[in-house]
């Protein structure tokens, strides 16, 4: 029972809060209070019919269902399956019978859904391209990457076998954020040889103390597969600050020789 009441808490939860915060009033000592305004009109009453309509709709959401994208029929016979459950009823279906079968269809399903975003987020990456190349302060790489330079820094350029600690944003084509070093707290330590090609592509264009912002293509981001928060086919948008460059030092003569 506590399982379901922490369920139902987290997914309504957004609800409550919104609708509990607190209003004060700062008045300065010594001066009249405001003139009393009319009464604001009651809340409209929320049916029990509203609430429950809503809770499925949300419920329905949240594990995707719109994008197996079932025909009416199809969403009629998931919605008596639906009904069934609510009420504590048996499966309709003998499950080991129905089971293969059923894991067989969502995942057909579940694989047509990924498609068909991946076309779409790369559909629109070509578009996004396209314009960007004719943007004025936007460099196009050979391998695709495209930039811009926000800040110049001094000395010498990051090399591929480097190891780097930058401040940086990761931002979708829609301008989402996906994973920043403010949201760790502190900036991130990495090798250029352990990140995505157009992210090292991208900063080997940096010097110390430099600001860029980086477009990269899927091919050179996570390609058809995406990862975590980042969709099939996406295009990533970063912007980059160089705090430091680590080189790899290569060993000297006598402790080269040494390490045979």
């Amino acid at each position: 029972m506590k399982q379901k009441t922490l369920l139902l808490t987290l997914l309504l939860g957004s609800a409550t809060l919104l609708s509990a915060q607190e209003v004060k009033l700062n008045i300065p000592a010594g001066q009249p209070a405001p003139a009393p305004t009319a009464a604001a009109p009651a809340a409209a009453k929320v049916t029990e019919t509203q609430i429950l309509e809503t809770f499925g709709w949300f419920v329905t959401m949240r594990i995707g269902i719109a994008e197996l994208e079932f025909n009416d029929a199809q969403i009629q016979a998931f919605s008596r399956g639906v009904a069934l459950a609510a009420g504590g009823k048996d499966a309709p279906h003998d499950l080991p019978t129905v089971g293969p079968a059923m894991d067989e269809f969502i995942t057909q399903r579940q694989e047509a859904a990924i498609a068909r975003e991946r076309q779409r987020n790369l559909d629109e990456a070509n578009a996004f391209f396209t314009a960007i190349k004719q943007s004025p302060g936007v460099v196009a790489l050979p391998d695709g990457v495209c930039y811009e330079m926000l800040k110049e820094g001094t000395g010498p350029k990051v090399k591929a076998t480097d190891t780097v600690k930058i401040n940086y944003t990761g931002m979708l084509l829609d301008g989402q954020v996906f994973d920043s070093s403010e949201v760790h707290g502190e900036p991130l330590v990495i090798a250029l040889n352990q990140a995505i090609p157009g992210w090292s592509s991208g900063v080997q264009q940096l010097s110390k103390g430099g600001k860029i912002k980086l477009y990269i293509p899927p091919h050179l981001a996570y390609g058809d597969e995406g990862a975590g928060a980042i969709p099939a086919g996406a295009a990533l948008i970063f912007e980059i600050e160089l705090l430091e460059i680590n080189p790899v030092v290569a060993p000297a003569p006598a402790a080269a020789e040494a390490a045979k």
